[in-house]
């Protein structure tokens, strides 16, 4: 945890209360002791730092000032087939740590049924993982997670309002263009699931001006893929 990022319940005036997994962390991980001072941030608001005014094995209590704007967000809306369950906290928060904003979580062909039944997708569960990545990358802007459990009516009804003036990829091993580098424009990108769309959920995207690209001749799992993908569209 590189940031400790408070909600506004948390915070009254410019101090600031600490419990649970965050307090642990303090603690145990990071030793702070009395009158430390550690990088905070509220969650959609400004970064800046904490002096510890008191701390125990249930509460600490922070003086807080914060003057420091997050980093600028990616260009990026990502359009994930929902992936298994056990994937899914680590590609959360790898997105978050990476700066996406926008996530639509869709519903695929070779998305079991039970996969949306996890209780990951819960809104508290969700941002659970959002925050755990945001804490690791130092930033504070929650990113907008949208979950769209019918793949047609969702790409022939809405996608194209999602994708309007960005440049629309599909994530495809078998196809012969490479994903683009260093993209100066936004970029939407959908990712299939374990096995990738098939050939039906490629050409209905394309329909919505998709072009499909590929990484090279390995198959990636999405949790190496997303921050693959990323990483080559947009490099720090």
């Amino acid at each position: 945890m590189n940031l400790l990022l408070l909600n506004s319940a948390q915070c009254q005036d410019k101090f600031a209360t600490i419990e649970g997994r965050q307090l642990e962390h303090l603690l145990k991980i990071q030793g702070a002791r009395l009158g430390d001072s550690v990088r905070v941030g509220q969650i959609d608001g400004l970064m800046g730092q904490g002096v510890i005014e008191s701390i125990d094995t249930k509460q600490a209590r922070l003086s807080i000032q914060l003057d420091t704007p997050p980093p600028e967000p990616l260009p990026l809306t990502i359009i994930l087939a929902l992936p298994r369950p056990k994937m899914l906290h680590r590609t959360l928060q790898t997105i978050a740590a990476m700066g996406v904003k926008k996530l639509y979580l869709i519903n695929s062909y070779r998305v079991e049924k039970s996969f949306w039944q996890t209780p990951l997708l819960d809104t508290d569960a969700l941002a659970e993982q959002l925050i755990l990545g945001l804490e690791q990358c130092k930033d504070t802007r929650m990113p907008k997670v949208y979950l769209r459990k019918l793949f047609k009516p969702f790409v022939e009804d809405e996608l194209a309002g999602v994708i309007e003036g960005s440049q629309a990829l599909v994530a495809h091993p078998s196809t012969q263009a490479a994903c683009p580098i260093n993209c100066t424009e936004p970029v939407s990108l959908a990712i299939g699931p374990e096995g990738g769309f098939i050939p039906y959920e490629v050409d209905k995207l394309s329909q919505q001006g998709f072009k499909s690209v590929h990484l090279g001749p390995r198959i990636l799992r999405v949790e190496n893929a997303v921050p693959a993908l990323i990483s080559r569209l947009f490099p720090a």
